[in-house]
């Protein structure tokens, strides 16, 4: 085991010993130094580690104390707090989008752009290698080569283990979200984090979908309208929502994949920016958690390369492969096959990666 990688293995197995209740909520965990001598590593080492557990609300430091356990999958979260009580104690969010010169020096950070030197040469390479070929119409999913990409991209960087028939390709998260509305149909609710992104509201309702506003509060939608809801599908943006900041906590996203379960429904995963968070690891998503192929997966390169690129993907679980592909399968990919495979090579060749990182040392540095 590489020492630079020995932290997020400690990290896992104390994850793991939380989420199947070996320490309970409340429950204390073993000191730094006992632990670091558990595991044979230095104290730096477990400190990083619990570092990740408290960023991801696993746990909770208490001075001169520890730490503490305060993930809680309890089994009914219906009996949780009335709205009003549930703010009074998280406070609600606000509809006003930050503004301090902190958080505009963060966004700065964040829109570090993509070098375009790397990506005029790929372009002009995919043109000498593929030739006339680049003017072919692409399959309704999208190149393979592109949703190969993705798919190995997303299982070595994201604990996403999926097949390429899995990821639909689409012009930007727009337009998946129509096909969302389309899968589904629109004689179910749709429910909508509140305050959101006001173009997600606004494709569904083009789509004829009938929407149920979700009260966010500090760790995500108030368990009160999430489990009196009538929707069928629900669709959250769980790191750093827009325009509250709000991050759903690893107990607030427990509870959707429960509601998810109990209520035969299905998630919507609007994976935004959180490839490029300031943690020492990936952020955890609820595609990689979810045991009951109930969530559906969003992401786009218009925030991770340039808003010039139009090019969204979207990975079904298995169970919708079906559905999707009868309700669906008509359309063509509207994303160009040049710019396909321009993706497609930025991925399999590290530039993608390599930029993320980029951006991700920078933003830890801020």
């Amino acid at each position: 085991m590489k020492n630079n990688k020995r932290y997020l293995t400690i990290y896992e197995q104390v994850r793991e010993d939380i989420t199947t209740k070996r320490y309970h909520k409340g429950a204390k965990l073993p000191s730094k130094r006992v632990m670091a001598e558990r595991m044979g590593v230095s104290i730096i080492t477990v400190e990083h580690a619990y570092e990740l557990l408290l960023e991801e609300g696993y746990i909770t430091s208490k001075e001169k104390s520890g730490y503490f356990v305060i993930f809680d999958d309890k089994d009914i979260y219906s009996a949780s707090p009335s709205r009003k009580e549930n703010h009074a104690a998280s406070g609600p969010v606000s509809n006003t989008p930050p503004e301090s010169p902190a958080y505009l020096r963060k966004r700065a950070i964040d829109n570090l752009d993509f070098s375009y030197s790397i990506y005029a040469k790929t372009v002009r390479r995919i043109l000498s290698d593929y030739g006339p070929m680049v003017t072919e119409k692409s399959p309704f999913q999208g190149l393979y080569d592109l949703r190969r990409a993705i798919s190995e991209y997303l299982g070595r960087s994201r604990h996403i283990e999926v097949s390429p028939s899995q990821v639909i390709i689409g012009a930007g998260a727009e337009y998946l979200y129509g096909l969302i509305v389309e899968t589904f149909g629109r004689d179910i609710s749709y429910g909508i984090e509140s305050p959101s992104y006001q173009k997600i509201a606004k494709v569904y309702e083009a789509g004829g979908a009938r929407l149920e506003m979700l009260c966010l509060v500090s760790d995500g939608i108030d368990s009160r309208d999430l489990w009196s809801g009538n929707m069928k599908v629900l669709h959250i943006t769980p790191y750093r929502s827009f325009p509250s900041g709000v991050t759903a906590s690893a107990s607030k996203k427990r509870e959707y994949l429960k509601w998810s379960q109990q209520n035969d429904g299905f998630i919507v995963e609007d994976d935004f920016e959180s490839e490029f968070t300031t943690s020492r690891k990936a952020e955890e998503t609820l595609f990689s958690i979810d045991q009951n192929d109930r969530v559906i997966y969003v992401n786009t390169f218009t925030r991770t390369i340039g808003s010039f690129v139009r090019c969204a993907y979207m990975v079904l679980p298995e169970r919708l492969l079906g559905l999707f592909e009868k309700k669906s399968g008509f359309r063509e990919c509207p994303v160009p096959t040049l710019d396909q495979l321009v993706l497609a090579s930025l991925i399999n060749g590290g530039d993608f990666e390599r930029h993320i990182n980029r951006v991700r040392r920078h933003n830890r540095k801020s």
